[in-house]
């Protein structure tokens, strides 16, 4: 029937090509960002640091209370006895 000249010719079949593969490529991309969606709001929220980050929220406290010795916010005798406790809680 392609002798009839009545079509788009190659340049229909290229345009249903691009929108066939644009069309499915959507509907593929929206059902994986709706089960990331659905799966991810089902998983419980534990609060509090994750695991690692435990050893470096008290390495930043320390470099805090030495920020604030050097600055001279507080005396030798307090940045010690801080400093013990701090690494008294580890």
């Amino acid at each position: 029937m392609m002798w009839y000249n009545g079509g788009w010719g190659w340049s229909g079949w290229l345009l249903m090509t691009v929108i066939m593969v644009v069309f499915w490529s959507l509907l593929i991309v929206g059902v994986v960002a709706l089960t990331r969606y659905l799966t991810n709001t089902r998983r419980s929220y534990q609060p509090g640091p994750p695991p690692g980050e435990a050893a470096w929220g008290s390495r930043r406290a320390e470099d805090l209370l030495a920020e604030r010795f050097a600055r001279g916010e507080i005396d030798e005798d307090e940045y010690k006895r801080r400093l013990a406790l701090l690494r008294e809680q580890r």
